[in-house]
């Protein structure tokens, strides 16, 4: 189903200029760019994801180094 979307002129200019041919349609244009933030916020969350693993790590050993002093203290 093919749906008629207005744009504004500026945004229409934009698009244009994205465009790696003159054959690229503007559905081609969006789904690319649709595609590259969906990458990227792949890419985002697993390094979010990756830090978060790496601060865990340090508070088990901050835990660790702690749980020592936990026995001297009393």
């Amino acid at each position: 189903m093919l749906t008629t979307i207005q744009l504004n002129e500026t945004v229409k200019m934009q698009l244009n200029r994205m465009k790696n041919t003159n054959k690229q349609t503007y559905e081609d244009v969006i789904v690319e760019m649709i595609n590259k933030l969906e990458k990227q916020k792949r890419k985002k969350i697993n390094l979010l994801k990756e830090g978060y693993r790496e601060m865990q790590k340090e508070i088990i050993l901050v835990n660790k180094e702690w749980s020592s002093v936990d026995a001297d203290w009393d």
